[in-house]
C-alpha cells in the first residue's frame, strides 16, 4: 500500500498533468494574451464570411476528398533533420484534396487556390501533419489581418455577396494582398489536382542528428505534366468537376510528387508567409508521395483529421512565423464544432440541401 507521502505525490502529479492542460487549453483559446487571436474567433468569422454555417462541415477547405498511400523516403532528408519520415524507407499517409472556401456544396468552377492535408504515421507513433496549398503566398501576414479581411468579406444580407469596395479598401491597405490577388488573378490554375504544386506557405525549422537547427519551406512537386484551367470557362466546368477528375485519374493509376525542401540563405523572411524566397537557394529531394487510393468522406478515414500544421514529429519546429499558432488554433476550434454537431452528408457523392 502507498504511504500517505505517496499518494499525496501522485495527486500532486495528476494535478500538475491537468493544470498543464488547462494552460495548453487557454494558450489555444487565446485567454493567457488578449491581444492574440484565438481560434474561436477565426472560426467565427469564416462562418460569418461563408454566409451561413454548414453544419458537421470544416469552416475552412469545406469540399473535400479522402486520399491515401505512402510516402518514400530516400534517405537524402538525415542530412537536414531527424525527423523518422526521412530514412530511407516506406510510411503510411492519410490526406485531403481540398479548395478554397467554407461553403461545401460550392462549384469547382472558381479561381480558388487548391489544398491538400497529409497525416504521416511515423515509426514510435509520432505524426507530422501538414495543410499545404498549391500557391506559395500567402494572402496576410498575420492573425488580425486574416480576421480583418474575412469581415470585409462578409457577405451584405441585400445581395448575398461581399462589399467589393469593402475588400478593395483593405487591399489597398495591405500591399501584400494586393500581391496574392494579383497572383490569383494572373498565374494559371491548375486543371487537376494531380498537377499542381503544393507549398508549405509557413516557415519551419529542420533540427538535425547534430542539433543543428536550419530554416526550412518545402512544396511537393508533381510528376503528372502540368496543365491549366481555362479561366474564361470556368463557369462552364461541373460542380464537382476537379473532384470527379481526381478519383478518375486515381483510379488509373498513383499520383506522385516529389518532396523538395528548401533550406533558408542568411536574411530569408521566417516570420512572414506573404514573402517569397528569391535567387538560388539549397534543395533537397527527400523523397516521393504516392497516392494510390481516393475515397469520399463518408466512406474515407480523414474526415475525422484535423490537418493541423503544428503536430510536428522531432526533427520539425515551428518558426517565428504568428500565422502558425493561429492556424493550429483555428482547425482546433473548427474540430471541436463540427464534431459536436455530427457526421456530415457528403458533398461529393451526394445531394445535400442548400
Amino acid at each position: 500500500m502507498p504511504t500517505s507521502g505517496q499518494t499525496i505525490a501522485r495527486l500532486g502529479i495528476i494535478a500538475a498533468i491537468l493544470g498543464a492542460a488547462v494552460l495548453v487549453f487557454a494558450w489555444v483559446a487565446g485567454f493567457l494574451s488578449p491581444e492574440r487571436i484565438s481560434g474561436s474567433a477565426v472560426a467565427d468569422v469564416l462562418q460569418a464570411a461563408t454566409g451561413k454555417v454548414y453544419p458537421g462541415f470544416r469552416r475552412a477547405h469545406a469540399k473535400g476528398l479522402c486520399v491515401s498511400g505512402q510516402f518514400e523516403a530516400n534517405g537524402a532528408g538525415v542530412a537536414v533533420s531527424r525527423a523518422a519520415l526521412f530514412p530511407r524507407g516506406s510510411v503510411p499517409v492519410i490526406g485531403r484534396f481540398s479548395t478554397g472556401g467554407g461553403n461545401p456544396l460550392a462549384t469547382d468552377g472558381r479561381n480558388v487556390f487548391h489544398a491538400l492535408g497529409l497525416r504521416f504515421a511515423l515509426p514510435g507513433g509520432e505524426e507530422w501533419r501538414m495543410a499545404i496549398d498549391h500557391t506559395p503566398i500567402f494572402i496576410v501576414s498575420n492573425p488580425a489581418d486574416f480576421v480583418a479581411l474575412q469581415q470585409a468579406s462578409v457577405p451584405d444580407p441585400k445581395t448575398g455577396k461581399p462589399d467589393p469596395m469593402r475588400v478593395k479598401a483593405f487591399a489597398a491597405a495591405h500591399p501584400e494582398t494586393q500581391a496574392f490577388l494579383a497572383y490569383m488573378k494572373s498565374a494559371p490554375l491548375p486543371s487537376s489536382f494531380a498537377n499542381g504544386t503544393y507549398y508549405s506557405i509557413d516557415a519551419f525549422r529542420f533540427v538535425d542528428a547534430a542539433g543543428v537547427t536550419r530554416p526550412v519551406r518545402w512544396r511537393f512537386v508533381p510528376e503528372a505534366a502540368f496543365n491549366a484551367l481555362d479561366k474564361a470557362k470556368l463557369d462552364s466546368l461541373p460542380t464537382n468537376a476537379l473532384f470527379d477528375e481526381a478519383r478518375s485519374r486515381i483510379a488509373k493509376g498513383p499520383l506522385k510528387w516529389h518532396m523538395v525542401v528548401t533550406l533558408a540563405n542568411p536574411g530569408d523572411r521566417t516570420d512572414n508567409a506573404t514573402v517569397l524566397w528569391t535567387g538560388p537557394h539549397r534543395e533537397v529531394d527527400v523523397g516521393t508521395l504516392v497516392l494510390d487510393h481516393a475515397a469520399t468522406e463518408a466512406a474515407g478515414d480523414c474526415r475525422d483529421y484535423n490537418f493541423d500544421p503544428l503536430i510536428l514529429p522531432r526533427g520539425v519546429a515551428a518558426s517565428d512565423d504568428p500565422l502558425l499558432p493561429a492556424r493550429s488554433a483555428a482547425y482546433s476550434a473548427s474540430f471541436c464544432r463540427r464534431t459536436i454537431e455530427g457526421p456530415h452528408p457528403d458533398a461529393i457523392s451526394q445531394e445535400a440541401s442548400r
